[in-house]
């Protein structure tokens, strides 16, 4: 039984180490009233009443582990700018070291700035340098990047196609990782998997999965297994998950298909759940749990999550709870 299987682990109070290596970012709020057009041009005025700054990108998936209990590590780039001090010192915050994040003087850190009239977006506006990192950068991030490697009981990487993973990179640190028998499971993103290669798993959504299979069509759960077969010859990867939104989630191996129907008992907003399902899994395979046991748990995390308006977190007792209440 999960729940007492969570006990136990709960009782042995010992905490995963975890190391998120992704695209690190702002997401910066404009919040205010509007109520009457510019004279200027037909646009909303925006009367400020807040702003505030809070994780984005990887970010998400480093406050999901740090609210499940997680000792965790994270490697990034930022830029030499103001917002990638305020990165860093949320990080801090969150009890969460930022040694291995490096600051690159060519870009500008990923900042996502979101201007609201009450609970409508009216605009966003993005601040971001996509191209690769140097082969220097590259190099210098790996050599910091490897003890915590090799400390870590399981890797995650966070793709945001930011210009972090290049393929070299990318292929480097996995391949290291095995060398060191560290799993490591990545959100991907983009259109070519291959770089992924050799990961112990890989977690699309449905569209992401049927863009990088070339699929047509990915609306049923036969055609989901057909793209997933496409991913095993790029990847070799031993599992795919694959959120489905108000379906649930499949996990899928080369021999098996499973899927876990959605738990939640309301849904008001899907934003961020595919980041609770990552962080949620990485934790309880680094716990020493079985595939099966750590999706179906993530499952419950992000039914959990979609009951809030935006991006939330859940907690190892929050997740107890939920299956508790559904026996």
């Amino acid at each position: 039984m999960l729940t007492e299987k969570i006990d136990a682990l709960q009782q042995k109070g010992s905490k995963p180490n975890i190391l998120v290596i992704g695209d690190l970012m702002i997401d910066h709020y404009i919040t205010g009233g509007a109520s009457r057009l510019s004279p200027e041009a037909p646009v909303p005025i925006v009367n400020l009443k807040s702003e505030t700054n809070t994780l984005g990108g990887a970010g998400n998936v480093v406050q999901n582990l740090v609210s499940l209990g997680a000792n965790v590590m994270v490697g990034g780039v930022i830029g030499d700018d103001i917002y990638g001090q305020q990165l860093c010192a949320i990080l801090d915050q969150e009890g969460v070291s930022a040694d291995t994040i490096l600051v690159d003087n060519t870009r500008t850190t990923t900042v996502k700035t979101r201007v609201l009239a009450g609970s409508h977006q009216l605009l966003r506006i993005d601040r971001e340098v996509t191209a690769n990192l140097s082969a220097e950068m590259e190099d210098e991030l790996f050599a910091k990047l490897s003890p915590s490697i090799e400390s870590a009981d399981i890797v995650l990487l966070s793709d945001y196609n930011k210009g972090l993973f290049s393929r070299a990179l990318t292929q480097r640190i996995i391949n290291f990782a095995n060398s060191k028998n560290k799993k490591v499971i990545i959100d991907p993103k983009g259109l070519d998997y291959t770089k992924y290669k050799g990961a112990y798993l890989i977690k699309p959504n449905r569209k992401e999965l049927g863009e990088a299979a070339k699929a047509e069509r990915i609306d049923t759960f036969e055609a989901v297994q057909q793209a997933a077969k496409v991913i095993f010859a790029q990847t070799e990867t031993e599992y795919l998950v694959v959120t489905l939104s108000e379906e649930g989630m499949a996990v899928i191996s080369e021999l098996a298909y499973k899927l876990l129907p959605v738990k939640a008992t309301a849904v008001f907003d899907v934003t961020g759940a595919g980041d609770t399902v990552l962080a949620t899994v990485a934790y309880f395979l680094a716990s020493g749990f079985e595939i099966d046991e750590a999706c179906e748990l993530a499952n419950h995390a992000a039914a959990i999550v979609i009951k809030e308006i935006g991006s939330a977190t859940t907690t190892i007792d929050a997740i107890k709870q939920h299956i508790l209440n559904r026996e």
